[in-house]
């Protein structure tokens, strides 16, 4: 054989073995509750379609009441020019507790900044929860992502109805829980947990890979002047949408706490499947409480594994605040 036979050879094994390291797209269902930075999370999944094959998108009661929140989840889809994405809604309130909502923070619509209209795309026939059990009973073993930005009641609901759709389950991402942080609706609790903390525990019970993105991180993930510039100096229609949501939506948590900036929790959920070298966290046990009193609602998270009981989550505490920006920058400047 010749040295050009042999050098071609070569490039193409190269090739092939590159082409074999490109990884599918991730699998995933969104289930979420929109809310403004829940709209964020879905602008930055549906502008990465190379690593996030959006199955479809879910919607539960939570920032506000189910038809507000599946009617943002419809607007968001709209916005990043993603009709080919189903939603879902599903549950209209928490399997146990009386129904929460948190306008006080996002708004009597769910969102802030941005002017409201009802989506020329209505939403696909049927119920989230049977989708859930339909998709995930029929998927290959652990292939399909959730990641859950709201309540957990759908998937709850979809296990307790049928347990053994977690074998179609290759991992839940939650934006949820607090530790060294402290809560955002009690002391110890954030929202996401105490709107349904039964509905945390079945998914918890149910053996299923769990990464947990709490506030621990989040409040680490701020806005800043120059942060919010460089996503208006995107200049198009999505980054204009995103910008307006955020300046409405932070005040309320920068005047809350004093922080500099605002925190935009769920899109950390998309960041962290997107780029997972951006976190950082550690295996640990974890439960949640739902006894009536001063600590419903709250993610106890060991940390230091002093209980000695077996990990179940993988919890991250560290977030590069400045390395989401850029990525949801680099992702936006996509859309139109």
């Amino acid at each position: 054989m010749s040295l050009k036979n042999l050098l071609q050879g070569a490039v193409l094994m190269s090739a092939l073995a590159a082409t074999s390291l490109m990884a599918a797209p991730r699998e995933l269902i969104i289930d979420t509750d929109p809310g403004a930075d829940d709209v964020v999370a879905l602008l930055l999944a549906m502008a990465s379609p190379q690593e996030l094959k959006i199955r479809a998108i879910t919607t539960v009661a939570g920032n506000v009441r189910l038809e507000k929140t599946s009617r943002n989840a419809r607007l968001a889809r709209e916005w990043g020019g993603r009709a080919d994405i189903p939603v879902y809604a599903g549950a209209g309130r928490p399997l146990v507790r009386e129904p929460i909502y948190a306008a006080n923070v996002h708004g009597e619509e769910g969102l802030t900044g941005v002017q409201v209209h009802e989506p020329k795309q209505g939403l696909a026939k049927g119920n989230a929860v049977q989708y859930l059990i339909d998709t995930l009973d029929k998927a290959e073993p652990h292939s399909i992502t959730i990641a859950m930005l709201g309540p957990q009641t759908n998937l709850a609901l979809a296990l307790i109805q049928k347990p053994e759709i977690v074998n179609g389950i290759k991992e839940v991402v939650v934006m949820g829980g607090a530790h060294f942080n402290g809560g955002n609706i009690t002391p110890v609790a954030e929202f996401n947990l105490f709107a349904d903390p039964h509905a945390a525990q079945v998914v918890l019970a149910s053996g299923v890979k769990l990464t947990y993105v709490p506030l621990d991180v989040t409040h680490k993930v701020l806005t800043s002047d120059a942060r919010l510039k460089q996503l208006a100096a995107l200049n198009n229609h999505a980054s204009q949408v995103v910008v307006d949501i955020l300046k409405a939506y932070i005040k309320f948590d920068m005047e809350k706490y004093g922080m500099p900036g605002g925190p935009v929790h769920d899109a950390s959920v998309i960041a962290y499947l997107l780029k997972p070298e951006l976190f950082k966290g550690r295996q640990i046990h974890m439960t949640v409480d739902s006894r009536e009193g001063p600590t419903f609602g709250q993610t106890v998270a060991d940390w230091y594994g002093v209980l000695g009981q077996p990990a179940n989550v993988m919890w991250l505490e560290q977030g590069d605040a400045q390395g989401f920006f850029d990525l949801l920058s680099a992702r936006l400047a996509l859309l139109k």
